[in-house]
């Protein structure tokens, strides 16, 4: 079942990128072919034809449809979709992307990558929806280990903590900080257990097992509900402070405060990787849906931004990339990617990911 939600998952993402163009150039007055569920071979498409008459076909298109309709298609393999301009390369076509104003094109190419970029967070404030606002200054138990010292003397899952040793906790650092200067003493804790105050004396171990503390606990702040307005609020933050930490990993990376391993590329194996080990689903696919929105904004051939690159010129120096040098440069560009992207995809099985 956790394949097949990230299958499904990342299939959805790559749609709604690929639905973000389609209305687009629906509402720029852009011709397009085809735009389909899924990728080709196509399973059964669908458009009407010259006499208005609705038709339904396989992998063959008929001659007799309608030039004005867009086909609808479903395909075989479940990986997103495509939309498919028509004249997307080739300015000769009246009506197709390439015929278009620069501003029309640019309106087209970025409508993919905002659309990812507003599904981010649309998916953090769902996120943050589930989760509820964090009380800060309550301190609870969200993890218990096996044979721990909790575990030995009956703590629980949701436990409060309230004091230990009569000192009042408001705070994760403040416990931890009693705690570490009593190591193999034994401590006495207050504790608020649903409505029930508990007391529990509890020696916190001087050399706990790898991974585990002194008193073999996972703390957390407990949560309370809120407003879906303040919902989108968190959401939108935590899509910039998402933008803002990609956009400083080179810097990062060339000062030496994030290593290689952290910062590398992963293709499908390595995020599914990540993805057996969050917590959160919603956190994982605001993630990658704000990468997915950046990484299609980057001056890369055949990707959107480089599409975009080639226009900027056009509108600065009115002065247009002929078409055959920029189908070219897309072609080329395109190959290199395939092949970078098979590396990436390699690299996850030869040198799989070093996760905590």
């Amino acid at each position: 079942m956790q394949l097949i939600e990230f299958i499904v998952g990342i299939a959805v993402l790559i749609f709604l990128h690929e639905l973000g163009h389609f209305i687009a150039a629906r509402l720029l007055k852009v011709k397009v072919d085809e735009f389909g569920i899924g990728i080709p071979p196509r399973l059964v498409g669908t458009a009407r034809d010259t006499n208005g008459k609705r038709r339904w076909f396989g992998l063959k298109t008929p001659e007799n449809l309608n030039p004005k309709e867009t086909i609808l298609s479903l395909n075989w393999l479940p990986l997103g979709g495509f939309v498919r301009p028509s004249g997307e390369n080739d300015p000769e076509v009246q009506g197709g992307l390439a015929a278009a104003s620069p501003w029309v094109r640019l309106g087209v190419l970025f409508a993919g990558p905002l659309t990812n970029l507003l599904v981010g967070v649309i998916i953090g404030a769902a996120l943050f929806y589930s989760i509820g606002d964090r009380i800060p200054d309550k301190v609870i138990i969200q993890y218990i280990a096996p044979g721990s010292p909790a575990a030995e003397v009956g703590l629980q899952l949701g436990d409060l903590f309230l004091k230990v040793n009569d000192q009042a906790i408001d705070s994760v650092e403040k416990l931890q900080s009693i705690i570490d200067q009593h190591l193999g003493q034994p401590v006495k804790v207050l504790l608020q257990r649903d409505e029930v105050l508990v007391t529990v004396m509890v020696i916190p171990r001087l050399n706990p097992p790898a991974g585990e503390g002194p008193l073999g606990v996972g703390l957390d702040n407990p949560t309370q509900p809120i407003s879906v307005f303040a919902a989108f609020d968190r959401g939108i933050n935590a899509t910039y402070e998402t933008l803002h930490s990609i956009f400083l990993l080179p810097v990062r990376l060339i000062k030496g405060q994030t290593t290689p391993e952290e910062g590398r590329l992963v293709g499908y194996k390595g995020m599914y990787d990540i993805y057996q080990r969050v917590q959160n689903p919603y956190w994982f696919f605001m993630m990658i849906s704000i990468s997915l929105g950046i990484m299609n904004l980057l001056p890369i051939p055949a990707v959107d931004g480089g599409r975009i690159a080639l226009i900027i010129p056009e509108i600065l120096i009115h002065k247009r990339v002929p078409a055959h040098y920029e189908n070219m440069i897309h072609a080329i560009g395109l190959v290199a990617l395939l092949f970078l992207l098979f590396y990436i995809n390699l690299q996850d099985f030869i040198n799989p990911l070093q996760l905590p």
